[in-house]
């Protein structure tokens, strides 16, 4: 398994080499955003679709 260090070194070489340093950021943010998102669901910390749209429903009121 790869190193955080390594991670960042990969997402930062596969983009273009015109790629701004917001949009090297953005993309390294992006990929921890799926990174806790794939943990959490691991971890059983999801809601279901019902009950995401219960809330929803609760918002728009």
């Amino acid at each position: 398994m790869p190193t955080i260090k390594e991670k960042v070194a990969n997402i930062v070489r596969a983009q273009p080499d015109d790629s701004s340093f917001d949009e090297i950021l953005q993309e390294l943010a992006f990929s921890r955003r799926v990174e806790r998102g794939l943990e959490d669901s691991r971890q059983g910390r999801t809601v279901s679709n019902e009950e995401m749209a219960r809330r929803i429903r609760i918002w728009q009121k």
